[in-house]
């Protein structure tokens, strides 16, 4: 879970990208952004935001890859890229399930059934655009072979890079800016 600092590294980070021509991969695996008073005190949300903002509005390439969980802003912060990958048996959304039950059941332990309802899966995904692509993972996950699920990401990752760069600068932010605003329509 980052922190603050965390979010503005990772802008700091793509402005050097951008600075120097270079593509921007992320992986994310995070139940979102550090929820404690500290990170509260000193600029979660705003952190957050200004990591959204720089990912719509690189002038470079950007891949991100979900691995495990791509739960909240806080992953969106440094998710928001012109291809969004996901492992098989990975899940993103804009809240953890077990927030979404305690929010809207007011009772944590219908974490499940708000996972259900909430569409998280690679597979669930896929079918609403929300990711471009599911990475297949080795029988019994990921971490049953992890030589084999590395290489399948870096492949998956290769090939998705190798389509954007021959895009434009202009190019590369009206697709990011339009695979987002299609989310939900």
């Amino acid at each position: 879970m980052a922190r603050p600092e965390g979010y503005r590294k990772a802008v700091r980070l793509m402005d050097l990208a951008e600075q120097f021509g270079l593509p921007v991969l992320s992986f994310v695996d995070t139940q979102g952004a550090y929820p404690g008073l500290e990170s509260e005190e000193r600029g979660v949300a705003e952190a957050i935001a200004r990591g959204t903002e720089r990912c719509l509005t690189l002038k470079t390439p950007m891949v991100s890859t979900i691995t495990g969980e791509g739960m909240s802003g806080g992953a969106l912060a440094i998710a928001a890229a012109n291809k969004v990958l996901i492992m098989e048996h990975a899940i993103y959304s804009v809240i953890t399930p077990e927030g979404c039950a305690s929010i809207l059941l007011r009772d944590g332990s219908k974490a499940e059934g708000a996972a259900n309802a909430m569409k998280i899966t690679a597979q669930d995904l896929i079918a609403h655009k929300i990711v471009d692509r599911i990475i297949p993972e080795p029988p019994g996950g990921a971490h049953a072979d992890p030589e084999s699920a590395i290489k399948a990401v870096g492949d998956a990752v290769e090939e998705e890079l190798k389509a954007l760069l021959p895009l434009s600068a202009a190019e590369l932010k009206a697709q990011r800016a339009q695979r987002f605003l299609a989310i939900g329509r």
